[in-house]
C-alpha cells in the first residue's frame, strides 16, 4: 500500500501520462546538474517535460493510466520525458542533446507511443522525421499538385488563343 506522499506522486505522474502523446525513457546516470538543466530546457522548448521518478511509481502510474508497461527499460536511474505537443520535436531534442560532445551520460533507452513500446532505434528514427509543419506542407503540396495540373490544362486553349492573336497582330504590323 503506497504512502500518502507516494500516492500523490503517482497521481501526478498518471496525470502527465494521460496528457502526453509519447513518453521517452532515458538514463541520466553521470549527468551534471548544469547539463540536466540544459536538457530540461531543450525538452521544454520542444513542448515536453522531463521528470525523474522511481521506476515502481512510474510503472503504477502507467498501469493506472491504461498505458503499456515500459518492461525491460524500467530499471536503473531513469528520466521520463513526456511529449505533450509534438512527439517528433521532443524526440529530436533528446537525441540532439545526447549526440553533443560531453553529453554521453544521457542514454536513450526507448519510449511509449500510441500504446506501443519503442526501442532506442525507433526513438532515433522518430527523431529523424521532419517536423509536423514540414509534413503538413508536403501533404498540402501533394494534394495541390493535381489541382495545379488541372488548371494548367484548362488554361491551355485560352493561352494558345492569346498567343495566336498576338502573332497575327505582329504579322499585320509588319505588313503595314
Amino acid at each position: 500500500m503506497p504512502t500518502e506522499a507516494k500516492r500523490t506522486e503517482i497521481d501526478a505522474l498518471a496525470k502527465c501520462v494521460r496528457a502526453s502523446r509519447a513518453i521517452f525513457i532515458a538514463e541520466y546516470r553521470g549527468l551534471t546538474v548544469s547539463k540536466a538543466t540544459a536538457v530540461r530546457r531543450a525538452i521544454r522548448v520542444s513542448g515536453g517535460e522531463m521528470k525523474v521518478a522511481k521506476n515502481t511509481l512510474m510503472r503504477i502510474a502507467l498501469e493506472e493510466s491504461g498505458q503499456v508497461a515500459a518492461g525491460e527499460m524500467n530499471f536503473g536511474p531513469n528520466a521520463y520525458v513526456f511529449a505533450y505537443d509534438d512527439a517528433v520535436a521532443t524526440a529530436r531534442a533528446i537525441r540532439d542533446f545526447a549526440k553533443e560532445k560531453g553529453n554521453e551520460a544521457l542514454v536513450i533507452k526507448g519510449g511509449i507511443l500510441g500504446g506501443h513500446i519503442l526501442a532506442k532505434e525507433q526513438v532515433v528514427a522518430l527523431a529523424d522525421l521532419p517536423s509536423r509543419e514540414t509534413l503538413l506542407a508536403m501533404l498540402l503540396g501533394t494534394l495541390n499538385g493535381p489541382i495545379r495540373s488541372f488548371v494548367t490544362v484548362l488554361s491551355g486553349p485560352s493561352r494558345g488563343l492569346v498567343t495566336a492573336l498576338a502573332q497575327i497582330k505582329e504579322h499585320k504590323e509588319k505588313a503595314a
